[in-house]
């Protein structure tokens, strides 16, 4: 991009990006217990490591994640899943460059192929893909995350409230592996709590602990915080 960002646009960036750290790593984290089932079982599991991590708070991490999922989806490009990854993946590079037209460059590119990879979906995609999750309900999830964790200037807040309650409405969701409902139910609970919503949130959090999911002590503490 050739325009470079004023002061106060570079702080609204960096502090946005830091404050999203935490929620990004906190709705990952409980995902790589999931066994996965496609084809490219191990490779897709060694991309989502370094996702992981990188969502964590490892800036390390992440190129080798954007590089592991833009290799699976070039390979694939017809899995909205993979493409949704990479796009998420490069979003995160926004939070490690230094430079601001860097920054930019990074969260649009990772815009970009986050709205491809929904544009990609379509009915087949209801089916069961990676780790036993319906490729529409993750594809939609991993842009919802992204979109939400996004500094208010690129707009992406409403359509994230939008594309995570299709999720969580969605009738897949019951059927899809207890870990990934766990995690849609606590990033619901985080964005609730941000939109001061304390009682939705709560009951997010709840539905966690009760459920046994992998994500019930991250649930708890965050029960905690409210109650606080």
């Amino acid at each position: 991009m050739n325009e470079v960002p004023t002061p106060n646009r570079r702080a609204v960036l960096r502090v946005a990006a830091i404050a999203a750290v935490s929620a990004a790593g906190a709705t990952w984290m409980a995902l790589a217990a999931r066994p996965a089932c496609a084809a490219d079982a191990a490779d897709f599991e060694a991309a989502f490591a370094s996702f992981q991590r990188g969502a964590a708070g490892d800036e390390g991490a992440i190129d080798n994640a954007v590089k592991q999922f833009t290799s699976l989806s070039e390979a694939d490009p017809s899995d909205p899943v993979l493409l949704a990854y990479s796009g998420a993946a490069t979003a995160l590079q926004a939070r490690a460059a230094v430079l601001p037209w860097k920054k930019l460059a990074y969260a649009d590119d990772g815009l970009a192929r986050l709205d491809k990879a929904l544009s990609l979906l379509q009915p087949a995609h209801d089916a069961p893909l990676h780790r036993n999750t319906p490729a529409s309900l993750e594809t939609r999830f991993v842009a919802a995350n992204t979109f939400l964790g996004m500094p208010s200037m690129f707009n992406r807040q409403a359509r994230g409230r939008r594309l995570l309650d299709e999720v969580l409405q969605s009738p897949l969701l019951a059927a899809s592996p207890l870990p990934f409902r766990g995690t849609v139910w606590l990033r619901a609970g985080v964005a609730a709590a941000a939109d001061n919503r304390p009682a939705d949130a709560r009951r997010w959090f709840e539905q966690v602990v009760s459920s046994g999911a992998p994500q019930a002590d991250a649930a708890q503490a965050k029960l905690k915080e409210l109650a606080s």
